[in-house]
């Protein structure tokens, strides 16, 4: 009698990766790989995942209820970032489908990031750099792209979590920069005293702090948190900066405030309806933009790209999941 081998799960990795950190899941795997490394419409992602156990995913796909609608052998979705709001966490678990994601490595980098955002949003880097390259640099005078110091400032942070602490603590130990908080909870006493952070209301942060920064994931009742009242709310010449998630900032009355002077300044690294940028954007001044960068370093994005292939390895064989996403989180 012959026994035929067992079946390996068939996986999709949606996105081009990094080959080396996914060997071990091409050896255990039938791994279908998006070569071209372009984004799959909702009808390719479909036709890609419908026979697959297993799907390596990015912040670039969508899974929704009605792509799960297609695909009966699903048992895990990993995706490689942190964020997880465009997967539909509670239709995957009414079909039994554990969602992963990657918190914690990307702590470090992410928040290294915000730092460099701030500044160079605070100190008008990107016009400042736009305006040498034009070849506009013709003389010198006082204000310059005159700024505004970071050091010695009154930092708000909106979102609390692994990044926002981090965030505060360079803030704080390296610029001496006083530390207000609005979170969906105060933290222990023993988190806020060694950054002399301080839990307030969003408007009372708003209102009191030289820089505003928001670290927080996106939800519905999150869209458009910081809107055309709370801009106007901030101190005349704040900074504003968003390395949270799209969506959390109404872009069109940030424009608005900026065009208009309220605001000093601004740094975007995520954007509503990303990767298309609205153009109102394009056009403000003293507005830095990246393209979704804040975890961009190689070490990072390989150990991102490593806990996602582990969590996938760990599903599919039958093991706990390292980072789960709690099936009802949104």
């Amino acid at each position: 009698m012959t026994t035929e081998p067992p079946q390996r799960p068939r996986v999709l990795v949606a996105r081009r990766l990094f080959d080396d950190v996914l060997e071990p899941l091409r050896q255990a795997c039938q791994v279908q790989f998006n070569d071209d490394d372009r984004i799959a419409d909702p009808a390719q992602l479909r036709a890609w995942m419908s026979d697959k156990d297993g799907a390596l995913i990015t912040g670039s796909e969508r899974i929704d209820a009605a792509l799960l609608e297609a695909c009966p052998r699903l048992r895990v979705v990993s995706t490689m970032t942190v964020g997880f709001d465009h997967v539909d966490v509670a239709a995957c678990a009414r079909r039994g489908i554990v969602v992963t994601h990657a918190p914690d490595v990307l702590t470090q980098t992410t928040a290294d990031f915000g730092i460099a955002l701030l500044l160079a949003a605070a100190r008008q880097i990107g016009d400042a750099e736009r305006y040498l390259r034009a070849g506009e640099w013709r003389s010198w005078s006082a204000d310059l792209f005159a700024g505004s110091d970071v050091h010695g400032s009154t930092l708000g942070i909106v979102g609390m979590g692994r990044i926002g602490r981090e965030v505060a603590r360079r803030a704080a130990l390296g610029f001496g920069a006083a530390i207000l908080y609005h979170n969906r909870s105060r933290l222990p006493e023993e988190l806020e005293r060694p950054i002399g952070a301080r839990y307030c209301g969003l408007d009372e942060l708003l209102e009191q702090s030289d820089h505003v920064l928001l670290a927080l994931p996106f939800s519905a009742q999150a869209r458009h948190l910081i809107g055309r009242e709370q801009l106007a709310r901030m101190r005349r010449g704040a900074t504003l900066v968003n390395i949270g998630r799209g969506g959390l900032v109404d872009e069109a009355a940030l424009a608005q405030a900026l065009h208009g002077g309220h605001l000093g300044a601004a740094g975007l690294d995520v954007f509503e309806g990303e990767p298309r940028v609205d153009p109102v954007l394009l056009g403000a001044p003293r507005l830095v933009l990246t393209p979704h960068i804040a975890s961009a370093s190689l070490p990072t994005r390989r150990a991102m790209v490593r806990l996602a292939m582990d969590n996938l390895l760990a599903v599919l064989a039958g093991r706990p999941a390292l980072t789960p996403v709690a099936a009802g989180a949104a």
